[in-house]
């Protein structure tokens, strides 16, 4: 018999691999970091720095890691009000608690990134390309993904005030667990999944799109 294959796809998203060693370091721009521990404060410069095997604690104003590659990192609980990842290559970051002012992945190459339980102002996705984002307990006041390239996405628990999807291409994004209160662009929706009662509450819009008038 042949194999189906159920859609959307999950993401697979895997803990990122840790040591049981970390040794404490200090941030530095175009650092290269193995199996260290980052306590961050105030304003943080770690652009274009490797980080692989590495855990960050932040109570910051700005966290600076545009052009970084990370392999195996996790941040938990932290507090920055703007941590840039613009342009960052990604492979297993966890991100677990804490508040994000602003979280910029635009740009990003991402492979495997789990948000959980985290408070977001705004979470930029736009440009990124991304494959495997596991999304859960979240609260993101702006989602813009414009231009982005998404594959198996799904949130979950997750509540946004508003999702521009535009220029969205998107493959197995599982959208039934983020309540969103409005889309943008609800034609920009191709190649995701949504609920029914999302589909009725994005009615409105996929008429406007298609030209067609509604009265009652």
């Amino acid at each position: 018999m042949a194999r189906t294959t159920q859609s959307p796809a999950a993401p697979r998203v895997s803990p990122p691999d840790l040591p049981p060693r970390l040794d404490p370091v200090s941030p530095a721009r175009g650092a290269d970091l193995l199996a260290a521990r980052l306590d961050l404060t105030g304003t943080v410069d770690l652009a274009y720095a490797s980080l692989e095997q590495c855990t960050i604690s932040a109570d910051a104003e700005s966290v600076d890691l545009q052009g970084a590659t990370i392999i195996d990192a996790e941040i938990v609980g932290a507090r920055i009000a703007s941590l840039r990842l613009r342009d960052a290559s990604i492979r297993r970051l966890r991100v677990v608690g804490g508040r994000i002012g602003t979280l910029d992945l635009s740009g990003a190459r991402i492979d495997e990134l789990e948000i959980d339980d985290v408070r977001i102002d705004y979470l930029n996705l736009g440009g990124a390309r991304g494959v495997d984002l596991d999304i859960s307990n979240c609260g993101i006041r702006t989602l813009d993904m414009p231009q982005a390239e998404l594959t198996r996405v799904r949130f979950s628990e997750s509540v946004s005030d508003e999702v521009d999807p535009r220029g969205l291409r998107a493959k197995d994004v599982d959208l039934r667990g983020l309540d969103a209160r409005s889309f943008l662009d609800a034609n920009s929706l191709r190649g995701t999944t949504l609920s029914s009662f999302q589909v009725q509450q994005l009615a409105p819009l996929f008429a406007a799109g298609l030209g067609i008038q509604v009265r009652d």
